[in-house]
């Protein structure tokens, strides 16, 4: 595989044997980043909450929340490769779109080609978000019962709140019920920043910054842990 950029994935199984089995083939793919290995959904889901994660290598039956239902519940910008012993799921799974469906027990030829799907997958969106980023320097959100042009340009940063987010502009700010996660998805990379699993900032709009903060509008913004390695690496290269 050629790709630069390295993806950041978990594994999602309840059974150890079955994660050190991808966790093994895994290591043989150099693109590929292991960010965790969880026995449940739960522990998956606090991991979404604290890092950026590209893939999920996800079993479909666990006890309490299934994959299934796990799949339904997460940004639909992470992609899913369902791993099962049952061939039963198929259809459901795809109908989710996940990038493929592997059944166990898992080959590292059948595993490499559905990381390849991924990358396939992955280069058709990011060309077309390339395509719309050359029309559109705005969005529209949802406020006070009205859609809101908001301005790229005019985002100075983006702070959570539960479900809830809340835009700071140059003189102004607009709530509005949606998802950072959501949201992040929407914005031109390279302008903007996740920073903490409550923060997204405007890169341009940057007063100052510590290993501890961003400072933007006099308001200084933490950096967490999780994302701090990569906010500085980017940081330095502007």
């Amino acid at each position: 595989m050629q790709q630069e950029k390295n993806i950041s994935c978990i594994i999602v199984d309840d059974e150890v044997i079955a994660r050190e089995v991808i966790e093994t083939h895994l290591s043989k793919i150099s693109s590929i980043s292991i960010v965790g290995s969880y026995s449940n959904a739960i522990d998956a889901f606090n991991c979404l909450r604290e890092h950026a994660i590209d893939l999920v290598f996800l079993d479909i039956n666990m006890p309490e929340i299934s994959g299934i239902s796990f799949a339904k519940s997460i940004n639909k910008n992470i992609k899913i490769i369902f791993t099962t012993a049952y061939r039963d799921y198929a259809v459901e799974g795809f109908e989710l779109k996940a990038v493929d469906y592997l059944l166990k027990p898992i080959a590292f030829e059948r595993l490499l080609k559905a990381v390849n799907t991924y990358f396939e997958t992955v280069q058709f969106y990011e060309k077309k978000a390339l395509i719309g980023a050359e029309v559109n320097d705005f969005i529209f959100v949802r406020s006070d019962r009205k859609m809101i042009k908001i301005d790229f340009e005019a985002i100075r940063y983006i702070e959570s709140f539960s479900d809830y987010l809340k835009i700071h502009l140059d003189t102004k700010m607009v709530v509005t019920r949606e998802t950072i996660s959501a949201i992040e998805a929407k914005l031109p990379k390279g302008k903007f920043m996740r920073i903490h699993r409550s923060y997204i900032i405007a890169v341009a709009h940057i007063d100052s910054f510590t290993n501890e903060h961003i400072t933007i509008l006099k308001t200084a913004l933490p950096i967490s842990r999780s994302y701090k390695k990569e906010v500085l690496m980017a940081l330095e290269k502007y």
